[in-house]
């Protein structure tokens, strides 16, 4: 048996979908060619916001997070697309499966970013570069849209150099160049850098990459904590956590439903259809990508627009509607006191596993039902598939017909894994 070679550099991509929303979206719509367009909520609904745009709605200032109004200001031609995140998600999936012929060493970040450590692949694969023009190449071919991609010896740079050249671009930062090209970008460039940090930064007159690199670690500590010397040790590119394959991990951190309902809610009864016809759609999609979820959690909004959210940690991960369902009431009951109506409900399945992942059994629940919870859903699944979502649901639910009439699955929502998840 061969040893593994000791003290060589490691080779990490980082590869980044471009507008990934907005790319696929153009594949199915060509007669959006050379048009602004984004990805984004119902501009008739009481809310929405811009999740992507491509780059010809970007450079007329189209921004993510942006209100569709403001969107609309900025780029009064601006054509909006409703999300369809189940394809979105597909597409992710074909991403990983390119990535996974060339590592098994892949660590999603969201949807539509990885890193992937080549190093023991360079022999049958060739170089970082030659494997990073491989990939963006049969991406193009295969899916029909464009990655840029990073490469490094570490994580933190090659994610910089997935940002470096957009779109369709392919960087190398090595231990020659990196002080040269990357240490002149900005410190907000940095993974973990956000306003608030930036603007410290900025009053202590830390503006660039290099300027964080070389100040003194013992200031940064005070000035911004335990993460003022991560984002010395980044900036340095000291940064050796391992590119960490799946497992039993979803690649992304969590699916949820929320809506701004078609009347405020004034009493339980309302609350348990809303939140039944969320939880449907959370269920069905966790079952649809094969995941599970170890937690559930609620957000409210009142008609006075106070928000809140509340989790729950389950017993065991589940996709079972009654489950997630039963979960999110509990949370509602327990954390709301009626002093205002309710204007707008969300459930969300965070903590997501691989739903193959080994459960151990719980003497006091019984199995057979849950099988048979299960098997009742995947009916479900398959009927609403073949006939539509108003095909089938709950009789207590059409005691209200408006708020039966909603249809949960239309606001669906993906949110991506965060670097330090697990760490």
């Amino acid at each position: 048996m061969f040893e593994k070679v000791k003290d060589v550099e490691r080779i990490i991509l980082h590869s980044d979908a471009n507008c990934f929303y907005a790319s696929v979206e153009m594949l199915y719509h060509p007669e959006y060619a050379g048009c602004p367009m984004a990805v984004g909520g119902d501009p008739e609904a009481r809310h929405g916001i811009i999740l992507t745009a491509n780059y010809i709605a970007k450079k007329k200032g189209v921004k993510t997070g942006q209100a569709l109004w403001q969107a609309k200001i900025a780029c009064s031609d601006l054509v909006i697309v409703p999300p369809r995140m189940d394809l979105y998600l597909k597409f992710s999936s074909m991403l990983r499966e390119i990535y996974g012929e060339y590592t098994n060493l892949v660590e999603p970040y969201g949807c539509d970013e990885a890193w992937l450590d080549v190093t023991d692949s360079t022999v049958l694969k060739g170089g970082g570069r030659k494997i990073a023009e491989e990939i963006s190449r049969r991406v193009k071919r295969e899916l029909g849209i464009t990655v840029s991609i990073g490469i490094s010896w570490n994580k933190i740079f090659a994610k910089l150099g997935s940002d470096y050249k957009k779109p369709d671009g392919i960087t190398a930062f090595t231990k020659e160049n990196y002080k040269e090209l990357l240490w002149r970008l900005p410190a907000a460039d940095l993974l973990y850098v956000g306003r608030s940090t930036r603007n410290t930064l900025n009053r202590y007159g830390i503006k660039t990459i290099g300027e964080l690199a070389l100040s003194d670690p013992k200031f940064l500590e005070r000035l911004l904590g335990k993460m003022g010397l991560v984002l010395y040790t980044f900036a340095n590119g000291w940064d050796e956590s391992p590119v960490s394959p799946q497992g039993y991990e979803a690649p992304v951190k969590s699916i949820g439903n929320s809506t701004t309902t078609p009347r405020d809610l004034e009493n339980n009864l309302d609350v348990q259809i809303v939140l039944m016809a969320l939880a449907e759609s959370v269920a069905a999609r966790l079952r649809k990508h094969g995941f599970k979820c170890k937690v559930v959690s609620i957000s409210i909004r009142d008609n006075g627009l106070y928000s809140f959210s509340r989790q729950k940690k389950l017993e065991r991960p589940t996709d079972i509607t009654n489950e997630i369902m039963k979960a999110a009431n509990e949370l509602f009951r327990e954390h709301y006191n009626w002093q205002h109506p309710i204007r707008s409900l969300g459930v969300r399945a965070e903590s997501l596993v691989l739903s193959d992942i080994p459960i151990q059994f719980n003497l006091f629940v019984s199995e057979e039902q849950r099988e048979k919870q299960e098997k009742m859903d995947q009916a479900v699944d398959d009927i609403r598939r073949r006939f539509g979502y108003f095909s089938v649901q709950k009789a207590f639910m059409y005691q209200d017909k408006a708020l039966a009439s909603l249809d949960a699955q239309s606001s669906h929502t993906v949110h991506p894994i965060g670097y330090f998840n697990g760490r």
